[in-house]
């Protein structure tokens, strides 16, 4: 199982239509499965991003 590293959460708010309903909506992180140094770990895609950036 891989271990969650990321802190990141669902931002939440509402969807609104054109007669102004609102309804709940969240927004998910993009979380990844992601190995680093032979351990599984879930960071979002943007932290992956930044680390295969910092480890060349």
């Amino acid at each position: 199982m891989a271990k969650k590293v990321t802190t990141k959460k669902p931002l939440h708010g509402n969807r609104r239509s054109h007669a102004l309903n609102a309804t709940k909506h969240a927004q998910k992180p993009n979380l990844q499965k992601k190995t680093i140094n032979g351990v599984k770990v879930v960071i979002s895609a943007r932290e992956a991003r930044t680390m295969n950036k910092e480890a060349a």
